[in-house]
């Protein structure tokens, strides 16, 4: 029988903690950013979620998947978001080049139109790169509100690597905090000059699902009832492929109208 570390358990009971944490101290934040999102989906808005690295999690946590539902947009660009390979061809260098790169959000903004409705939620533990940051500034110019989730201490830590000298923090309408500590590990090994056991995606999952869950009580709560995608397993398989094909029909329809040249009124919300 392997011998059971001494640090079995810290990460658990520092992930716990943080998790309470989060929601004593940013729960009215997430709330408002539920309230935002559920006024967005009523009034036939998208909740359009981007996050580059690691930060791709939490928006496919958000749609698609069992126990979500339409309403909500993740932007995932491969190019930074791709870590299967590590090294060589599609390599963490060349993702981690690319989300610091000025003027590449402009570029992928261009393939979207938003609407007055729409919300952009930008996902970024250290909320200085580039890309998440000017994504943040081009919705805003567009007349969209932002949310950003990230780490306000890494945020405020050191200078700031963007030209206007500001990070995604400063670059939102609302803020809701990841609570993790600069550099996001939460254990640190004697012997060992760095820590390990990062929390940020834990909060950020937990940040999407609080979100979901009361986005939906409220859509319920006026009258709208979203198609939740759901396993054969809870609901039978016809009823489950009936509740995939109307969440990604409604999901293609909400869609088919920011995509860039799908109708006449191009630039800027509308």
């Amino acid at each position: 029988m392997a011998n059971v570390s001494e640090l079995a358990g810290t990460w658990t009971d520092r992930a716990q903690q943080l998790l309470s944490n989060l929601i004593k101290e940013q729960g009215s934040n997430i709330s408002t950013a539920a309230q935002w999102c559920a006024d967005s989906i009523l009034k036939d808005g998208v909740v359009h979620l981007f996050g580059t690295g690691h930060s791709r999690i939490p928006i496919e946590e958000m749609f698609p998947r069992y126990g979500s539902y339409a309403g909500f947009n993740p932007m995932g660009e491969l190019s930074m978001t791709f870590h299967t390979q590590v090294v060589g061809s599609n390599g963490q260098r060349q993702a981690m080049y690319i989300e610091r790169v000025e003027g590449f959000a402009a570029e992928i903004l261009k393939n979207w139109q938003f609407n007055k409705n729409d919300i952009l939620m930008v996902f970024s533990v250290g909320g200085k790169t580039a890309v998440p940051i000017e994504m943040a500034m081009g919705a805003r110019k567009l007349g969209i509100k932002v949310i950003a989730v990230t780490s306000v201490a890494s945020n405020k830590t050191g200078k700031a690597s963007h030209s206007s000298g500001s990070t995604l923090s400063d670059n939102a309408d609302l803020v809701i905090d990841l609570m993790v500590p600069v550099g996001d590990a939460l254990v640190s090994i004697p012997g060992m000059q760095t820590p390990v056991g990062p929390g940020s995606t834990m909060t950020a999952i937990a940040v999407v699902n609080e979100i979901k869950v009361q986005v939906a009580d409220k859509l319920v709560s006026a009258g709208f009832i979203p198609q939740v995608l759901t396993s054969g397993a809870l609901v039978g398989e016809a009823e489950s492929k009936r509740l995939f094909d109307a969440a990604y029909a409604e999901h293609a329809r909400r869609l088919s109208s920011r995509l860039t040249g799908s109708n006449t009124s191009l630039g800027g919300a509308s």
